[in-house]
């Protein structure tokens, strides 16, 4: 060593030490360049390096550090990129999607160090006092009124609810006041919503529809003064029923590849009209419409707008009385009644000043106003929908769970039955978090369109594993259809969200992450724009910090990695400190992987779905995690639900570790493909981010959904619940009350069987006896036989007779050639449906509903005694 060294003395393991340490805090805390180039430069010096040496980094350091000469290596790398087809190649409604909505505090959670500040401050959603009392006033009411199993007998809404969903403007819950509509929050649509799913799907679909992606928000966001005063009005208060018609044979996903084509003419007037050819389907509430939300190419041969000759996609409004408009038929969604439709136009001539959506200003602007719409649309209807099952199957399984006895107990205590009931419960709890905390993004004008995407796919997802463990807790009372059947039509039904508003599978790997790579990443849009216009400056300003950024990130990763997480900082203390933690090392991974992969797949990475999907499962899961920890703040951290949280964060962080894995086992990584499949991957697998929820937290969660209550109530609050005990809900609710109010008499005769006091058999038998042996006072048999009467009536599934099974069958001269059933499926002739996705309204044992009996088959209670 050099006499002039600065670490003169020091011995050389602990000056080469002291430089790891000082480059690993550079990268960890992301430091600006000029401190990489003073930490080498000292270093150099310091370790007697030959001046050639240290002139030949000072050279290099100026390179990069002085903007002008900069510039010139960032053109060569523009060039570079360019010769090699780097970048993916965006088509116009691509580029169109990216360009809709808002990047929210999904950025955080892709950077790689996430501002927890930012995403604690963000409001945790709640009503108006006139929100909550619509809520409480009118929607009640309105569910109170719907008897779902009479529903999808008749496969309709009765028409005293249409009545009551046009005198309570639900049509018009977005619709601005101004107009005579509600002008509600997103918070609140999502609610009513919620409200009116659990009860009947057929009901919230209804509700939901109107109030989404359609007429009345395309006119409120985009339409002219005029068509805002003809529509709205009639929109808000159900005067005229709209639907939106995008879909067709051709064009699902792939909504670009609309075939339905509309010209633009002069007529003999002079103004100009648009002659449109459409064949549409999967159209919710076609057949009853009033006016047609339509999205066409325009084409305009002769440039009568002078805007070209092919304008793109253009969205218009169509009454749907006009000559050439074809409604009428309907499609059977697996038999769940809601009105959804095909529909057909032939040559069909409106005005186009009153059609096209914004006047002629808005011809090509359909795309756009599609996904702005669907930025923030998609996070409200479906989620809330979901949201509402979920937590109605909580209810529902935690209260049959407690009800329902084998072998003396209730079921709910064996571990076999907590299992489903814990993943149910945690499941809830996070979705509700997830609907909140986005939904107070969108009450502040957010409109994430990656977000939103996250809330329908993982929504939908979740609802369909929990209503299927629903479906097993159950058992036997959940396969019986009829008007007792809680949990049937949502479990029938489910596949309908799943497919709707773009299908999950797409949703996952094309938007989640495909639109996410480049919408919240800090960089790779202002790259990818700068190399389009050849702006030489912005791709500078852009790619350079994006390397300082990847580098800090993997800094970041290996340092989280090695020491779990204790690096980061928390916002908070207490029991979700160390979530907060996990989640700025999933972060740090994710960020520096994505960009690992961007980096060597460039363009073909969105081809390689599978890896995107396994992207886009950390980053929901990073999305709801923060909403649950968002959640347990806002709430106050109560002790009670600390469970619910534990599970939650240990079931996300499970499934991100799932993913990484997945990663690690089939990113190739040029050079490094071993090292990311080898040492990596079983690193990775020794240090889990987590393990998923343990039994122990399991219990707990399961246990608390069996106890009626504020917190119980509190936790899945928001679906319709009545205590009334003809009601296929209120059953469950009125006897889980009973029976849990009777456990301590229970015990009580239980007791004296052990000793000898009472004979062994079932403790309903035995209740004279006890009472006469004053083992019971008056009041607790006469609460045991309450109890055990409303047990034994819960457990009671619906029968038919033979004749009654057959009543509403389609007679075989009565269906035509073509499948369809000669009838109008509303009277004699129509076919029983097959489900729905509702969760069934009152239930009766006469003819009230329907005309199937539900006759009720009684079971011996003495079979539950053995264990007693």
């Amino acid at each position: 060593m050099d006499a002039l060294a600065f670490f003169a003395g020091t011995p050389v393991w602990a000056a080469v030490l002291g430089v790891l340490l000082v480059l690993f805090a550079l990268g960890f805390t992301g430091a600006p360049l000029w401190a990489w180039a003073a930490a080498g430069l000292v270093a150099l010096v310091g370790f007697g390096a030959p001046l050639w040496l240290t002139a030949v980094f000072v050279v290099l350091a100026a390179v990069f550090l002085i903007p002008p000469i900069r510039r010139q290596v960032s053109l060569a790398v523009m060039k570079a990129m360019k010769a090699l087809n780097f970048l993916p190649v965006i088509s116009r409604t691509e580029q169109e999607a990216i360009d809709a909505g808002t990047v929210w505090v999904e950025g955080e959670l892709f950077s790689g160090k996430p501002d927890f500040e930012r995403i604690m401050a963000q409001p945790y959603a709640g009503l108006t006092e006139e929100e909550q009392a619509f809520l409480d006033g009118p929607v009640e009411d309105l569910c109170q009124s719907v008897d779902d199993w009479e529903v999808w007998q008749r496969r309709d809404l009765p028409e005293s609810v249409w009545q009551k969903l046009r005198d309570g403007r639900f049509f018009g819950l977005i619709v601005p006041k101004e107009y005579g509509g509600h002008g509600f929050s997103p918070s609140a649509n999502s609610a009513i919503v919620s409200k009116a799913s659990s009860v009947s799907s057929a009901l919230g679909i209804t509700v939901m529809v109107p109030n989404s992606l359609g007429p009345a928000e395309l006119l409120a966001h985009f339409g002219t003064p005029a068509q805002k005063d003809h529509w709205l009005p009639k929109l808000a208060t159900g005067e005229a029923i709209p639907a939106f018609a995008l879909t067709e044979p051709g064009a699902g996903s792939d909504a670009g590849a609309i075939s339905s084509r509309g010209t633009v003419f002069r007529g003999d007037d002079g103004d100009l009209y648009l002659r449109l050819n459409w064949r549409k389907r999967y159209i919710t509430l076609a057949a009853i419409s009033d006016v047609l939300g339509l999205a066409f190419k325009l084409d305009d041969p002769d440039n009568l707008l002078g805007k070209g000759t092919d304008l793109g996609i253009t969205c218009a409004l169509v009454p749907s009385d006009t000559e050439g408009v074809v409604l009428g038929q309907r499609h059977d969604p697996l038999g769940v009644p809601f009105w959804n439709c095909p529909t057909e136009g032939h040559d069909v001539v409106v005005k186009l000043e009153d059609a096209v959506i914004g006047g002629a200003a808005g011809a090509g602007r359909g795309w756009t106003m599609l996904m702005q719409s669907l930025a923030a649309g998609r996070g409200i209807s479906l989620p809330a929908s979901a949201t509402a099952g979920i937590k109605q199957a909580a209810r529902v399984a935690g209260a049959h769970a407690l009800i329902r006895k084998q072998f003396g107990l209730s079921i709910g205590k064996f571990e076999g039955i907590e299992e489903p009931l814990a993943r149910i419960g945690g499941w809830a709890y996070m979705m509700e978090a997830a609907r909140r905390y986005t939904c107070g993004g969108l009450d502040q004008g957010a409109a994430p369109a990656v977000v939103t995407a996250m809330m329908k796919y993982n929504t939908t997802e979740l609802f369909r594993k929990g209503i299927n463990d629903a479906m097993d807790v159950l058992g036997g009372n959940a396969i019986s259809r009829g008007p007792r059947n809680p949990l049937a039509a949502a479990y029938i039904g489910t596949p309908v969200s799943i497919t709707v508003e773009g299908a999950n599978i797409l949703t996952r790997t094309l938007m989640v992450f495909g639109q996410g790579a480049i919408r919240c990443h800090p960089y790779a849009l202002k790259e990818m724009q700068a190399l389009m216009a050849w702006d030489v400056r912005a791709f500078d300003a852009a790619f350079w910090p994006h390397i300082g950024h990847v580098v800090r990130n993997g800094f970041r990763a290996v340092g989280l990695s090695l020491s779990r997480g204790l690096l980061a900082g928390a916002p908070v203390g207490g029991a979700a400190a160390g979530y907060w933690r996990k989640l700025s090392w999933s972060s740090a991974t994710f960020a520096f992987l994505a960009d690992l992969a961007m980096g060597t797949l460039g363009g073909d990475l969105k081809r390689k779905e599978k890896l995107t999907g396994r992207f886009a499962d950390v980053f929901m899961w990073m999305y709801f995690g923060a909403a649950v920890l968002r959640r347990y703040e806002a709430e106050g951290r109560l002790k009670e639900d600390e469970p619910f949280m534990r599970w939650s964060m240990d079931y996300a962080f499970a499934q991100i570790q799932d993913a990484f894995d997945g990663l690690f086992a089939n990113l190739a990584v040029p050079g490094a493909t071993w090292l990311f499949r080898g040492p990596i991957a079983a690193w990775s697998r020794f240090n889990r981010l987590a393990a998923p929820p343990s039994d122990r937290t399991g219990h707990r969660v399961a246990a608390a959904m069996q106890v009626p209550g504020e917190q119980r109530d509190r936790l899945f609050g928001g679906v319709f619940s009545t205590l009334d005990p003809d009601h296929t809900l209120g059953r469950f609710e009125h006897t889980m009350r009973l029976a849990y109010e009777a456990e301590g008499v229970v015990s009580k005769v239980k007791a004296a069987i052990r000793s000898g006091a009472l004979p062994k058999a079932h403790p309903a038998t035995l209740i004279p006896q006890a009472v006469e042996d004053g083992v019971l006072t008056p009041e607790e048999a006469a609460l045991l036989q309450r109890a055990e009467e409303a047990r034994n009536d819960a457990i009671q599934v619906d029968s038919f007779t033979t004749e009654e099974y057959f009543e509403s069958a389609v007679a075989p001269d009565e269906v035509g050639g073509d499948g369809q059933a000669t009838g109008d499926g509303l009277g004699d002739g129509a076919a029983p449906p097959v489900g729905a996705v509702g969760f069934g309204g009152p239930a009766r044992t006469d003819a009230g509903a329907s005309t199937w009996t539900g006759a009720v088959v009684t079971e011996d209670p003495a079979a539950e005694d053995d264990a007693v």
